[in-house]
């Protein structure tokens, strides 16, 4: 349904509204920073540098466990002068004192202990000196939303407000009471937060849902997040509403919760007294976190648990038991005397049968509910209204299946896949394009079915004689005699090898348990699987100057002895070595809560289709706004690729990419798509962008001292370190390395008429002129040097989405007495906005799978059946996946008003492109964006095998590169 405008849970201060508050504030005592600093020097493993700062971290969440009504505030500065108007913990003066002077003590006394174990004469000789100088508490007024402006006249909220005035409405929230569903009340608790955790949250109590023979447990959960608009003076309040799920069923297997390995699960706590003697009664829930210990070998309370310094302090109750949470969650999460405890759930932990989320309608009751606690000065953000620009969707928007009519559908749509393939392949010696393709299989299942997906992908006809070739002709093919189909159509021609993955080249990785470091022994297992794969491909055939394609079917990750183990990613580089793409596919299991047998035809034609999409075929959505932009209009977006230590390879490593996209001038949809080769400094077919990413994201075996740069670039900093398995680069030297990587793009673009796409969350951090308390429209700054005006033709344009609640909910606005729902469109503030002007909001429509559900959906309150055998009978959708498109923000934050840009058609434009024809439903991202994230998949960092740099050559980021030698590396153009 098309409602004419939409609601957003999002709140402003009125224009002369002053909101402010009584807080009783302790800033952090600076003059205790060398005493504490000394004591934790004081018996530091010899070797190890001396620590700069004071850690706060176990001793802030024992304060958030244990005294839940503070608001613990971040350091302010790390080398210890503190903001005037910051500090380090802070209390409503309505609440009781949180934490009182002898209680304060004693969590001083514990927190000294734990930093220098071992060692209590010198904690009691730094504890008498702290003593005498004790910390003071004052009283203060503090303003909740008024901040000053940046130059581009967008609200810069001060550092603790983010805090105050999300806890301030949550506490208000609080206060107004129980929530009534119509089928009970709901109660909502505050939770505290972390002190880097910006917002605030409430929680209702756990909801049952019975589901077969076991009973289903969640809660309603109401998150306040304080945010900023580009251009808007003032910031502004969100409200999020969904759905917490709890873990109460432990594993047959072992009578034990499921929790994810390598992270920290979340405990919600509820105790029926005060833990500190002497500390008031709170309201609030407590939250600890269970995570792997090394100190018990298990799972145990991590940061200063009842093993640290929860251990050694005196409660008024003992802290709940780790492994009792775990073996009997339910005795925990149901008792009625002591302290209860509720386990999160999360989606590694298995199914659970109440289903994610509310859908609009009851998420815009609850919202307008929580409204009764606005307080004065604070009024929802003015309604949005539809584009009047143009169309919502493109000029070839995607087809549309319906029951008569689906196979005309799918045969449109392959003939479009097999024309775009056409165009994006090399023209070869045969009279028509040939694509060369892979099918790596371990099973029959999918062997079969992955030869009928391809041929209904890409429309091809007739059997080939797949039929007649026997299983044992399959099994025993090797790569010097594959088994060979071959399909022509008038476009192109298609041959697809079919190979059984053998030789172990999909098993375990040979990790060596005795090699160290860990980085290490994974580094060398990578490098032996994917030196064989390649070996193996490239007798197959296979080289670097044609890239090919290949469907690989491996395990799923949990079937691997570890995730360290799991082979897909040096099966990934192995092949990128012998100039194959792959996309993978996972062997079905016959398991419990594993649909993968049942939807194998699906994952088979959904894989060959991203397969394409690597081969660089995709269809592009063609702007419905004629005149309104330049013809021949190219997209170029921005992506920072950041792979952490923790990840899949075990090394850190930045880089950032851009991916053109080209409309042809068929007006077809057909495009031509490039990526940015840092190397070679020029645009490279996309197939091959992705194979040089596995080049680029190498480190030199050996790292030496760095030396001038030559060219046009700067000198760029060295390495932290020689040793390559702990390589990484700090944050100067990644923007540093980004500002020049940005003015070559850059530059690349001159002459031509181009929109720039960025992402908000993506690069702001490498990028900083794309955060909010930087931008100013018209205006661009790459590096340090100051912001100059965009180029001519080059248009900049920031998209924004729903990551860290930066973006709100919403709803269409129904009439009176019918449900609130969801619609598609561009969306615009009211004239006279600050931020009208440049700033719209995208919505789409809901992905077909969910596309049953109605917005009215209840998880609450019971309803009777209408239908079936059940007719009549009552029961909740608490089993409904209640899916809510996302609003992206979309900024433009440049044209070329020379060219007579308008804001409106650039913001529709780049919303028609979140809609591509071939794919089943609308983008997260507008196209050129998803093409550059997708390209990650890609870099995957590596030591280099036996390379080394001369002496006196550069190790930078892009050096570090050019010091590998080049697999079908491009010549550049003369």
């Amino acid at each position: 349904m098309q409602y004419k405008t939409l609601r957003r849970a999002a709140y402003v201060p009125a224009p002369d509204a002053s909101l402010t508050a009584e807080f009783r504030t302790l800033a952090f005592p600076e003059h205790w920073r060398d005493e504490l600093l000394a004591l934790c020097n004081r018996n530091r493993p010899e070797g190890s540098r001396p620590l700069r700062t004071v850690p706060l971290h176990r001793m802030n969440q024992v304060l958030q466990t244990l005294a839940p009504d503070l608001i613990v505030r971040p350091r302010s500065d790390s080398s210890g002068t503190a903001g005037t108007e910051d500090f380090w913990l802070c209390a409503p003066t309505e609440v009781p004192d949180p934490l009182p002077g002898p209680v304060l003590d004693g969590l001083l006394t514990v927190w000294l202990g734990d930093l220098c174990p071992g060692d209590p004469a010198a904690v009691r000789g730094t504890l008498d000196l702290l003593r005498a100088e004790p910390p003071v508490w004052h009283s203060r007024k503090l303003a909740l939303l008024r901040c000053p402006s940046s130059e581009g006249g967008t609200a810069v909220p001060l550092p603790y407000q983010y805090q105050l005035a999300t806890d301030h409405l949550a506490r208000r929230i609080q206060d107004l009471g129980a929530y009534d569903t119509g089928a009970g009340l709901l109660h909502f608790r505050a939770v505290p937060r972390g002190p880097r955790e910006q917002g605030a949250e409430l929680m209702s109590q756990p909801l049952p849902h019975e589901a077969g023979s076991r009973t289903w447990w969640f809660s309603v959960v109401i998150n306040i997040s304080l945010h900023t608009v580009p251009f808007s003076p003032l910031p502004r309040l969100h409200l999020h509403t969904g759905i917490r799920r709890w873990n109460t069923h432990v594993r047959r297997k072992d009578g034990r919760l499921a929790l994810p390995f390598g992270r920290a699960t979340s405990v919600y706590l509820l105790p029926r007294v005060p833990w500190l003697p002497g500390a008031p009664v709170s309201r609030r829930h407590a939250v600890a976190k269970l995570a792997w210990s090394r100190e018990v070998g298990g799972i145990d309370w991590s940061a200063g648990g009842p093993a640290g310094m929860l251990g050694r302090l005196t409660l008024t109750e003992r802290f709940p038991d780790a492994e009792s949470i775990l073996t009997d969650p339910l005795h925990w999460f149901t008792r009625e005397k002591g302290t209860r405890a509720a386990v999160v759930h999360s989606n590694h932990m298995g199914p659970h049968k109440v289903g994610h989320g509310l859908m609009s309608h009851q998420r815009s009751q609850i919202t307008e509910w929580a409204e009764q606690a606005l307080p004065d000065g604070l009024v929802a953000a003015p309604p949005l209204s539809i584009s009047k620009r143009g169309p919502r969707g493109p000029l070839n928007p995607r087809p549309k299946p319906s029951a008569t009519g689906k196979e005309d559908v799918e045969r449109r749509t392959a003939d479009v896949r097999r024309e775009a393939l056409a165009a994006a392949l090399p023209t070869g010696t045969g009279p028509v394009p040939c694509l060369e393709a892979r099918l790596l299989w371990q099973t029959r299942e999918l062997r079969e079915e992955a030869v009928a997906a391809l041929k209904a992908v890409l429309g091809l006809k007739g059997d080939e004689g797949a039929e007649e070739v026997s299983q044992q002709a399959y099994e025993q093919a090797t790569p010097r005699s594959p088994v060979l189909l071959t399909w022509e159509s008038p476009e192109l021609t298609v041959r697809l090898r079919c190979l059984p993955l053998a030789n172990g080249l999909a098993d375990d990785l040979p990790i060596d348990p005795a090699l160290r470091p860990k980085q290490r022994a994974l580094g060398e297992a990578l490098h032996s699987r994917r030196a064989a794969v390649a070996q193996w491909l490239r007798a197959d055939g296979a080289t670097s100057e044609d890239p090919g394609l290949a469907l690989v079917e491996i395990d799923r990750r949990e079937d691997f002895t570890t995730a360290a183990h799991d082979a897909k990613f040096a099966l990934r580089l192995g092949c990128a070595d012998a100039g194959v793409l792959t996309q993978f596919t996972h062997v079905a299991k016959l398991t419990e809560g594993d649909d993968t047998p049942g939807s194998l035809s699906h994952r088979t034609r959904s894989a060959w289709d991203d397969g394409l999409r690597q081969l660089g075929v995709r269809i592009v959505p063609e702007h419905a706004l004629g005149d309104a932009l330049p013809a021949g209009l190219q997209y170029v977006a921005v992506w920072m690729v950041k792979k952490r230590k923790d990840g899949r390879t075990g090394l850190p490593r930045y880089l950032p990419v851009a991916v053109k996209v080209t409309p042809r001038e068929a007006g077809d949809g057909g495009c031509v798509i490039t990526g940015w080769d840092r190397e070679l400094r020029r645009w490279i077919p996309y197939p091959q962008f992705l194979l040089a990413l596995t080049r680029h994201a190498e480190i030199p075996r050996n790292l030496d001292a760095p030396a001038p740069r030559s060219g046009d670039d700067a000198e760029a900093p060295a390495a932290e370190t020689r040793n390559p398995w702990e390589w990484k680069q700090n944050a100067d030297a990644q923007r540093a390395d980004t500002a020049r990587w940005l003015g070559h793009v850059r530059r690349s673009l001159r002459g031509t008429d181009s929109v720039l796409l960025a992402h908000a969350q993506n690069c702001r951090s490498l990028w900083p002129w794309m955060g909010n308390s930087r931008v100013v429209a018209d205006l661009v700054q790459f590096s340090d040097e100051p912001a100059g005006r965009l180029d001519a033709g080059l248009r900049l344009v920031r998209v924004r989405g729903t990551q860290g609640r930066e973006t709100p909910q919403w709803w269409g606005v129904n009439t009176p007495g019918k449900p609130n729902g969801l619609s598609v469109g561009l969306w615009c503030e009211p004239s006279g906005e600050p931020s009208s002007e440049r700033v719209f909001y995208s919505t789409t429509e809901k992905p077909s799978q969910f596309a049953t559900t109605a917005v009215s959906a209840d998880k609450l309150k019971a309803r009777p059946l209408l239908k079936g055998k059940r007719k009549g009978e009552l029961t909740t959708d608490s089993r409904v996946v209640a899916w809510n498109p996302a609003m992206v923000e979309i900024t433009v934050l440049g044209g070329d008003s020379a060219a007579g840009d308008e804001p409106e058609a650039l913001a529709l434009a780049v919303h028609q492109l979140r809609q591509a024809p071939d794919y089943g439903a609308s983008l997260s991202n507008p196209l050129p964006l998803h093409l550059a994230s997708k390209a990650q998949e890609y870099v995957l960092p590596t030591v280099g095998q036996d390379v080394g740099l001369g002496e006196g050559q550069v190790v930078s980021e892009e050096n570090a590169v050019a010091a590998v030698p080049a697999r079908g590396t491009y010549l550049p153009e003369k």
